[in-house]
């Protein structure tokens, strides 16, 4: 598995918007149908990489603690399927079942969003206040794969709770680590 880190959209950037196919409803969900009164959390994420695979309870947490908050979540899958079968939209459809996803989960098969994002690495967050400005990117916490630390999901919840509480957030945020988007020649 490749590490690689976000690429770190620089903060205040306006959220691209979208609007791409929802696996689990086979609808198309469009950013400001997903984005919630108080902001929106979009996640790249995939089905194949042991990063994803290692942080999606902590994920599904936040989803659930949030979303009830007036935070919009939504996960997006930008991966060439070509060169990872194992993302096809009918995989992410059974990913999110198994998972009890509660969020839409959205394939960008042009890979034009991720590009848009600056993803570059699954998992990869994103964090845009209720007036689409970016307030967060970065890492779920520094729990990863094999380091023995626990997941507390803290960076991420810290970001999410300092723009519901009117907190300033930190401006220092550290890059995800996780697997490579894959991207079509």
């Amino acid at each position: 598995m490749a590490r690689t880190e976000s690429k770190m959209l620089p903060l205040g950037t306006t959220a691209p918007k979208f609007n791409l196919k929802d696996t689990n409803s086979a609808f198309h969900k469009s950013y400001d149908e997903i984005k919630g009164e108080k902001g929106i959390l979009v996640m790249f994420i995939c089905n194949h990489c042991p990063f994803v695979h290692h942080v999606m309870e902590e994920i599904i947490r936040v989803a659930n603690d949030y979303r009830v908050q007036g935070i919009g979540i939504v996960a997006i899958s930008s991966n060439d399927i070509q060169i990872q079968p194992l993302d096809s939209p009918e995989l992410m459809t059974e990913f999110a079942f198994e998972n009890n996803f509660e969020f839409p989960y959205l394939y960008d098969e042009t890979q034009e969003v991720a590009k848009a994002y600056d993803a570059t690495c699954t998992p990869d967050f994103f964090l845009f206040d209720a007036l689409d400005k970016l307030v967060y990117r970065g890492q779920l916490d520094d729990s990863r794969p094999g380091n023995g630390i626990p997941l507390s999901g803290s960076d991420l919840r810290g970001a999410i709770d300092s723009l519901l509480y009117n907190r300033t957030i930190n401006p220092n945020q550290k890059p995800s680590i996780g697997c490579n988007i894959k991207w079509r020649d």
